[in-house]
């Protein structure tokens, strides 16, 4: 159970914060990001997180470092490899206040996921609530979302410009992030194959 939040930039690098604050693992933050050329990157901060995100999705290069991150209600600070990102955050848009009603015992049900993925694949282009990777079948529950105002990153130290949209989507796994700017409450579930 976390959140995941995903942004583009004028640069074309499109970023996947995720933070977990449950998990096999404990409490830990992984960033994913795609790069204008298409190589796709994991920063991760252990080895066995590494060794795990990269069993379920493809990445060309894996990177171990802390990944550190700041929260508060209006912005999301990261910093962790080569990245470095201010986002601030607004408020909860019409999809949020609509996930809201959802009561999270359901919202983060595989039977809900299944149920609502048909939707999210046709109102949100590259988004799949449910799908297959190599880690087994996945499913993702979402609970809330919040609009991306604002960024400023930088990777190796070169600014990456302002906001974009996640376009093309990010192809980490089966699905991406959404297209517009946001952090999203969610309850991802991995089983393993068989």
């Amino acid at each position: 159970m976390g959140e995941i939040c995903g942004f583009g930039t004028a640069a074309g690098v499109r970023v996947v914060i995720g933070r977990w604050a449950t998990s096999p693992f404990g409490s830990f933050a992984d960033v994913m990001v795609e790069h204008p050329d298409g190589g796709r990157v994991l920063i991760a901060p252990t080895v066995a997180v590494a060794d795990y995100v990269a069993g379920v999705y493809e990445f060309d290069d894996v990177v171990v470092d802390d990944v550190r991150t700041s929260r508060s209600t209006g912005s999301l600070d990261v910093v962790g490899g080569p990245l470095r990102a201010e986002v601030s955050l607004g408020g909860r848009d019409a999809l949020g206040w609509l996930l809201r009603c959802v009561p999270q015992v359901i919202a983060s049900s595989v039977a809900w996921a299944t149920v609502i993925d048909p939707v999210a694949r046709l109102t949100m282009r590259g988004v799949r609530t449910r799908g297959q990777t190599a880690g087994g079948r996945e499913t993702y529950g979402a609970t809330d979302r919040h609009r991306v105002v604002s960024v400023r990153a930088a990777w190796n130290g070169a600014d990456l410009g302002g906001l974009r949209d996640v376009d093309p989507p990010v192809r980490f796994g089966f699905g991406s992030a959404p297209r517009r700017p946001s952090i999203v409450a969610v309850t991802t579930t991995i089983r393993p194959p068989g």
